[in-house]
């Protein structure tokens, strides 16, 4: 499954598309035939097409770790540039991940701080 923008509708990408992949989500620019609001009825396409904001923050999230200029030349120097970008994402979702993890354990310890130095009754 593949989802697209509709500015890459086109008969020749649909037909290419429709060879390689089970289900590609491109919507179609403007008014639709009837063949095309069944395509783009269908549960599976609405499905993919609600799925498609995500890809897009996943595509922001590399363009921020820098990927949205790959200065490299050739195909060795594009892989090693997308590599990095993507190590670049995970390790800055793995420190957000232990940054959230310590404020709870932080949050944690200070209730409990807090519980203790409240006065007993006898």
């Amino acid at each position: 499954m593949c989802s697209f923008d509709k500015g890459f509708h086109s008969g020749a990408n649909r037909a290419g598309l429709e060879q390689l992949l089970e289900l590609s989500a491109l919507p179609k620019k403007g008014r639709l035939t009837q063949a095309d609001q069944a395509r783009e009825g269908a549960a599976e396409f609405r499905a993919a097409r609600r799925a498609h904001p995500a890809v897009e923050s996943a595509i922001n999230n590399l363009e921020q770790r820098g990927l949205d200029r790959v200065l490299s030349r050739g195909a060795d120097g594009f892989e090693r540039m997308v590599g990095l970008g993507v190590l670049a994402a995970n390790v800055h979702r793995i420190g957000l991940v232990l940054q959230r993890r310590e404020r709870a354990r932080l949050k944690a310890e200070a209730a409990r701080s807090r519980l203790r130095a409240l006065p007993r009754a006898a």
